[in-house]
């Protein structure tokens, strides 16, 4: 599995990153070495709807805002300041709750709480489903951006549109092959 395999399922292939091949059963493995996902389900896996913006953009990388295990308060605000303005949130602060946000709000959190650790290769899962025609083209230009910068995307979509218009590279995939 790409993101961890929890439940030990039998999988097959191979994982290389940087030429060393990588197999990872817990979530924290992936992102360890780069890899982050952003799940399709942003309401029930992705986000934690009764809490703030602040606080779901900050989750997946406490590291970065704590200091001898408290979460410096000030820090988090710059750093969750930061990715509001980068991922384009439209709200009105940080501590606006995020089950209260638009789909669009709430999968730009999604992506901004991923970024947030840094990763190398992000991977996307139907990114855009769900979200008006505003939202999927500012999630576009933040892909577009990380791309420009040097980050690796996996795009899983079942939009067709969307996979011809923002790939470089197409693979079908039906029921794991």
């Amino acid at each position: 599995s790409v993101f961890g395999n929890p439940k030990n399922y039998k999988l097959e292939g191979q994982l290389k990153i940087s030429g060393v091949e990588k197999t990872f059963k817990h979530t924290s493995d992936a992102i360890k070495s780069g890899i982050a996902y952003v799940t399709e389900d942003r309401k029930g896996d992705g986000l934690f709807l009764i809490q703030d913006i602040k606080n779901n953009i900050t989750a997946a990388n406490l590291n970065e805002v704590d200091h001898k295990g408290i979460i410096n308060e000030n820090e988090e605000v710059k750093r969750a300041t930061e990715y509001k303005r980068s991922m384009y949130i439209k709200a009105s602060s940080l501590e606006q709750t995020v089950g209260n946000l638009s789909g669009g709000n709430q999968q730009k959190v999604s992506l901004g709480k991923w970024l947030f650790v840094g990763p190398k290769l992000l991977i996307l899962d139907e990114p855009t489903r769900g979200i008006d025609v505003g939202a999927k083209f500012e999630i576009y230009t933040i892909m577009n951006q990380l791309i420009s910068e040097g980050m690796s995307i996996i795009m899983i979509s079942s939009e067709l549109g969307e996979v011809l218009g923002m790939s470089d590279r197409v693979y079908v995939m039906a029921e794991g092959r």
